[in-house]
């Protein structure tokens, strides 16, 4: 079955009542669990992006725990499985601000891991990925919070 495009999905949802939409969201959010995410993020969380941000980084603090550090190729795939996970929630915002907030958190929090990312090609090309990424969310921010972001990011 091939998906149909975003246009006719709008204009058939245009045409349902509020209860047929609800219907339609509870059932969405049964079959995967990104999507109950990006429901609760909607729901629950767009209102108070700061606390949004605190969480996941909470979340990612309990995740950087819980690396080895004593073996690098196993370091290497919770290092990439952290950063799935907050490229997830940067889709779920769409907001720069909070994708810069959260990958500079990341890239610090790696560099204060004590995780030698540099003896490791592939790690520190992810490092460099994570820092080019931030530059191109940055440029298209605001000239104000560009200097505010840029500064935190000379840290790095």
């Amino acid at each position: 079955m091939k998906a149909a495009t975003l246009s006719d999905i709008k204009k058939d949802l245009s045409n349902y009542n509020s209860k047929q939409l609800l219907e339609l969201c509870l059932r969405l959010g049964r079959f995967k669990k990104e999507n109950k995410e990006l429901l609760t993020y909607l729901l629950f969380e767009v209102q108070n992006e700061e606390e949004y941000i605190r969480d996941i980084k909470s979340e990612i603090d309990l995740q950087f725990k819980e690396i080895n550090a004593a073996n690098l190729y196993w370091a290497k795939k919770t290092l990439r499985k952290i950063l799935r996970n907050i490229n997830k929630h940067i889709r779920y915002s769409g907001i720069p601000q909070t994708a810069v907030e959260l990958l500079v958190y990341y890239c610090t929090k790696l560099n204060s891991s004590g995780i030698k990312y540099q003896d490791s090609t592939a790690l520190s090309n992810l490092y460099t990925s994570q820092l080019k990424k931030i530059n191109k969310f940055i440029s298209s921010m605001h000239e104000d919070l560009q200097y505010d972001f840029m500064k935190r990011l000379e840290s790095l």
